[in-house]
């Protein structure tokens, strides 16, 4: 038998990420009134929330002002794991539940980790590039490369950051032949290490940590200072873990071989960001959490999150 909910008044305010067309809002639909807007400038929020008992959001800020005008909000579902976009502390005096979604991307991220890192080893987009160009018919020898070409095997990957996506890219990186070592506050795994020992042993860095006090801008000048001369830094987590303008400095000196980023500190990458001019950097913009299963799964948790806290048993509650 289906599950029967009351007339909710559903509003998803940014859907357009989530789904540009390729997957459905019906799991939504069924519960109540919906209406979706695939973007919201903050100054929109407040009038399109305002008559809201539900509010989905993904990159939109919902503040204190914002959850005060919509007196009829019980409920606000996340549409990603890091939820700071919504001042929690207000939701929980107002008495909205806040959900998220914690786990829906490990096996993409932990993909787009190692994509960003054999790209750094081959550069194979220029090099097909180059083929079509002409590049390879005109040359006398049946091969050629433009960069140093880099194996893995017997490598040291360092991970900061042992949750279930920087234990998947560990997976990975373990069948690529390399030597795992991490750094965790929690964790108590034989391939933990101190976070000095990690930086002067790694010869490959990747992030998968959250955002914390502790965390924030990890990699900069004195601990670049501290890693191997021509280390490779890879960021699939948050943008702000990195010092920009350190990591460009580590990059155009040579003392960071090459990065490989999926993410920077304000997004969409702002045309001064100074690692746009750095050295052997490769950005792409905040795709490893969106291949469509991983997208299609989100979708059916934020589904499944809602459920739960109409029949009473809420899950992944933030407050």
């Amino acid at each position: 038998m289906a599950e029967k909910f009351g007339k909710e008044r559903v509003v998803v305010l940014d859907g357009y990420t989530l789904n540009p067309g390729d997957l459905s809002w019906n799991g939504f639909a069924e519960i109540g009134d919906l209406t979706v807007y695939d973007r919201t400038d903050p100054d929109e929020v407040i009038d399109r929330i305002k008559e809201a008992t539900i509010v989905l959001t993904n990159k939109t800020a919902l503040s204190e002002v914002m959850l005060k005008s919509a007196p009829k909000l019980r409920y606000i579902g996340v549409l990603a794991t890091g939820y700071n976009v919504v001042d929690t502390a207000a939701a929980a005096a107002a008495g909205i539940t806040v959900t998220n979604i914690p786990s829906y991307g490990t096996m993409a991220v932990a993909q787009m980790t190692i994509a960003l890192l054999l790209e750094i080893c081959h550069h194979t987009a220029h090099h097909s590039e180059a083929v079509f160009k002409g590049e390879w018919a005109r040359r006398k020898d049946y091969c050629f490369w433009d960069y140093p070409l880099i194996e893995l095997d017997q490598k040291v990957f360092g991970i900061i950051g042992y949750g279930r996506i920087g234990r998947q890219a560990a997976k990975i990186a373990r069948a690529l032949g390399m030597k795992v070592i991490a750094y965790s506050r929690s964790a108590k795994d034989p391939e933990i290490v101190s976070l000095d020992r990690l930086y002067s042993e790694a010869d490959i860095i990747s992030l998968h940590c959250p955002l914390t006090a502790e965390t924030d801008k990890i990699i900069n000048d004195q601990s670049i200072s501290k890693m191997k001369n021509n280390v490779i830094i890879i960021n699939t987590a948050r943008g702000q873990l990195i010092d920009e303008e350190a990591l460009a400095s580590g990059l155009n000196r040579g003392k960071v071989y090459a990065a490989g980023l999926d993410v920077v500190s304000l997004e969409p990458i702002r045309p001064d960001n100074p690692l746009l001019q750095a050295k052997n950097c490769f950005i792409t913009p905040h795709i490893s959490w969106a291949p469509k299963e991983s997208r299609q799964r989100l979708m059916e948790i934020a589904v499944n999150n809602l459920k739960q806290y109409l029949t009473g048993k809420p899950d992944n509650l933030v407050t």
